[in-house]
């Protein structure tokens, strides 16, 4: 009865609220240049603003010439200053909590601050807007009649004032005690460090739960299904739970998963809801059952540029508003936060699919990368591993690639390598096994998804002949110039070529 009545309570505000996604269709501008305003207001009392002038700041233009395009190792200094305690470096005041993510070239991973309004304005924002989104298009949603199931990251005391995690673990901790009981399982389950400990508890806990909606990455979520349904002894995940209608997904492509996910949860009546929230801010929100393409927030604390994507390497790119983007079309993201992030690149790749109101859909990386399984392994970070498994075992690689192995048939998923030698090591299976260390030792989502070989195995190494891939390049008349083979890939297409030409070639 409490349940229903908070139900009914919370459906009045989100009705309510769903005047701020209807200006984001009518009113884009306008909403951006107010976002902006606030933001400016903020980096003029700065050290960053000091260090590039953006008190001499008084339009976008301005903005434009004075402040810098950035990346994370450009702003690591003052990130740096800041976890040390010291005050308005990139955003006012001082700040405590740091979400951390994997992704960069100076470090294991990086720390973006999380200020008190960028939790608030933006992630808590995006959330209660995604919130009206389904209850609009699905008015008898029952989101807060019955139990969602948080799956969060861990949280650190990285120094005596100063907190680090995952964006998730620190919204939970932050989290206001009106809406845990909301949620399932408890936030001490939600916020353990040790993923194998965590599955089996939450699995214990939330399989005895009345679940209604579902969150979290795809590989954690059917680790912790197939636990329920070997302790339930149940043949579907909607037996466990029969009033369960939703899962909001993001941070990895969903399309490898959705044949799985169907296995676990059949029927018609079920909704799947793409979000683009990451470390950097809540960015988007599906608005549209069975359509591709998410509602860009435009209100929620971020003002957005783009570059298109064949300027993403130029010194003088263009870079646009809003306003000038086109369907179809390829760019590069660029965000300005309430996190202190200024002309930031995060390394995402974005597509509209409509102008009116604006929608996007994640189409890539800045950089070859790998996230199949939310590992966000990037090329540095494979580079790096092969080196230290080169000087550990006194071997010398040519060139590689890297593709997944996807989950099927109960099986778990992993990577796979295609390297060619000019000096081999003694032992291949030692190498691949150093290999498998070295990458964990510099990537640490995927170490985690690599712990006690919960998501991800071991990776599984191929020694190709030397020349394989120069071969294929010269056979698809691609040698020379700029053509290179991707060495890592979401997919596995070209693997898959280069594997059928090296066997054609025996």
């Amino acid at each position: 009865m409490l349940y229903s009545f908070f139900n009914t309570l919370i459906k009045g505000y989100l009705k309510y609220r769903n005047s701020r996604i209807q200006a984001m269709s009518s009113t884009p501008a306008q909403l951006q240049k107010d976002v902006f305003e606030t933001l400016l207001s903020k980096l003029k009392q700065t050290q960053y603003g000091e260090d590039f002038g953006a008190k001499g700041v008084r339009s976008i233009a301005d903005y434009k010439k004075r402040l810098p395009l950035t990346q994370y190792e450009a702003l690591y200094p003052y990130v740096q200053k800041m976890m040390e305690g010291q005050e308005d470096q990139l955003y006012p005041g001082k700040v405590l909590w740091y979400a951390k993510s994997s992704g960069t070239t100076n470090d294991k991973s990086k720390f973006i601050p999380m200020t008190d309004d960028v939790l608030f304005e933006n992630h808590v924002a995006g959330s209660w807007d995604a919130m009206s989104i389904l209850y609009k298009n699905r008015p008898d949603t029952k989101v807060f009649d019955g139990k969602n199931l948080i799956m969060g990251g861990s949280l650190t005391q990285w120094s005596d004032n100063v907190i680090v995690g995952d964006v998730s673990a620190i919204l939970l901790n932050r989290m206001p005690m009106v809406g845990r009981p909301f949620y399932t399982p408890d936030f001490e389950t939600a916020l353990m460090a040790d993923w194998e400990e965590k599955i089996e508890r939450m699995a214990q806990i939330t399989s005895n739960e009345r679940v209604v909606m579902f969150g979290g990455v795809p590989t954690w979520t059917l680790v912790l299904f197939k636990r329920i349904l070997e302790i339930t002894g149940k043949n579907h995940m909607r037996e466990v739970w029969p009033e369960v209608k939703t899962y909001l997904h993001g941070g990895v492509g969903f399309e490898p998963y959705v044949n799985q996910f169907k296995q676990f949860l059949p029927g018609d009546d079920f909704d799947y809801y793409e979000v683009y929230n990451a470390s950097e801010g809540y960015f988007a929100v599906q608005d549209r059952l069975g359509e591709k393409g998410m509602l860009l927030l435009l209100d929620n604390g971020i003002y957005y540029e783009f570059i298109p994507i064949e300027q993403m390497n130029d010194p003088n790119p263009d870079v646009l508003d809003i306003t000038d983007v086109e369907v179809g079309k390829d760019y590069c993201i660029v965000i300005s936060t309430l996190s202190g992030l200024w002309r930031y690149m995060p390394g995402d790749v974005v597509r509209f699919v409509s102008t009116m109101p604006y929608r996007i859909m994640v189409s890539g990386r800045t950089k070859h990368y790998i996230n199949v399984f939310g590992e966000e392994v990037m090329v540095h970070n494979t580079d790096k591993a092969i080196r230290m498994a080169c000087e550990i075992l006194d071997a010398e690689v040519s060139d590689y690639m890297v593709a997944p192995v996807f989950m099927k048939d109960g099986d778990k998923g992993g990577h796979e390598w295609w390297v060619e030698f000019s000096k081999a090591p003694d032992n291949v299976n030692d190498f691949s096994k150093v290999l498998d260390e070295s990458l964990r030792s510099v990537n640490s989502d995927y170490d985690a998804k690599r712990y006690k070989d919960l998501a991800l195995v071991q990776l599984k190494l191929n020694v190709l002949p030397c020349g394989t891939f120069s071969n294929w390049l010269k056979h698809k008349g691609k040698l020379g110039g700029q053509s290179k083979i991707p060495r890592l890939s979401n997919d596995r297409t070209t693997a898959e070529q280069i594997v059928a030409f090296a066997q054609s070639k025996n």
